[in-house]
């Protein structure tokens, strides 16, 4: 399958306010954009989570971060230096993204990808791109793309044509950083 192809065709869906299913750095994901609160609605209802339990967004770098976050603490560019594996940092007072994906305590869970599809479909959204594992909220993580369910498969606006043979990644790191340097790892 011709990468650019997938990348025009997700494209288009989330320009019009709709999800895709999509492979990450991690596990499979559902995404959209995360400045549409519509759209992050959608993946809520499709989760069946509640929207208290808040998602995070992939970013491709140090210019989306800072049109997110104002203030990002030095200690949040060594982790994303440092980590080996796919690492989510959770940040403090995240601006210019859809209200509901905001946590209540006003945080926001964000990763930098390298993945090629990743990292293009952000270079052409020039937006965060909502990342939440492909499942029902509360049953298992599918660790490959056969093991997503076809109510997830049938619920999304597209399904992205690459990497449907890879089988494993485990969902990510994460790492919560507030703006008074503390930090706290909430999954190894």
């Amino acid at each position: 399958m011709d990468i650019n192809q997938e990348i025009n065709n997700a494209l288009e869906i989330i320009q019009q306010g709709g999800i895709i299913l999509y492979p990450t750095d991690t596990v499979w994901g559902i995404g959209c954009d995360a400045t549409n609160p519509e759209a992050v609605a959608k993946i809520y209802k499709l989760k069946q989570r509640a929207e208290t339990q808040s998602m995070i967004c992939l970013m491709n770098g140090e210019k989306m971060m800072y049109n997110v976050f104002k203030d990002i603490p030095e200690v949040a560019w060594q982790i994303i230096d440092l980590s080996e594996k796919p690492t989510t940092l959770i940040l403090d007072n995240p601006r210019n993204v859809a209200p509901n994906l905001i946590a209540a305590d006003n945080t926001l869970g964000i990763r930098i990808v390298k993945e090629p599809f990743c990292f293009k479909l952000l270079e052409r959204m020039k937006k965060p791109l909502v990342s939440t594992s492909a499942n029902i909220s509360g049953q298992p993580t599918p660790i490959s793309f056969a093991a997503i369910s076809p109510e997830i498969i049938k619920g999304v606006d597209y399904v992205v044509n690459l990497q449907r043979d890879k089988v494993g990644g485990k969902p990510s790191t994460i790492i919560k950083l507030t703006n008074d340097s503390q930090v706290k790892i909430i999954r190894k």
